[in-house]
């Protein structure tokens, strides 16, 4: 039961979870920020062994493919609703999200989902499989 309290500390059994989606979406707001910096400092949002699951293309797994996935692509503001979070809250947590882009103006780019699975390290939570597609067709 998601909402059974634990006699122990009279804590509901969904604050681990309730800490990490705040954690997450601490980091989905600065996500795009670092993206657009082209310095390999989006690197601090994943893992060591991240893979990004992008539309259209193979995976992107590894450091120095990340940094380079990043480097190559526009730059625009990302906006992430995270619409469900599941797992223990302690050591994975899987994100289901929608996404917005809009242009350095504000102009909409494009919509769709997110699947994330984060893991908990000794620096926080970090994406460790990073999965997204538009909600359009293909151009």
């Amino acid at each position: 039961m998601a909402l059974a309290f634990s006699a122990a500390n009279g804590q509901s059994e969904d604050q681990p979870l309730k800490a990490a989606r705040k954690a997450i979406e601490a980091s989905n707001a600065i996500y795009s920020d670092l993206a657009n910096k082209n310095d390999g400092s989006i690197l601090t949002r994943y893992t060591d062994d991240a893979c990004l699951y992008p539309p259209n293309a193979a995976p992107v797994c590894g450091k120095d493919n990340i940094v380079k996935f990043f480097k190559d692509g526009p730059k625009v503001n990302s906006k992430f609703t995270i619409l469900h979070l599941y797992g223990d809250g302690q050591t994975t947590v899987t994100e289901e999200s929608h996404y917005e882009l809009t242009d350095m103006k504000g102009n909409k780019m494009d919509d769709g989902k997110v699947i994330v699975i984060w893991k908990k390290t000794a620096n926080g939570w970090k994406m460790h499989r990073d999965m997204f597609s538009s909600n359009h067709p293909a151009k």
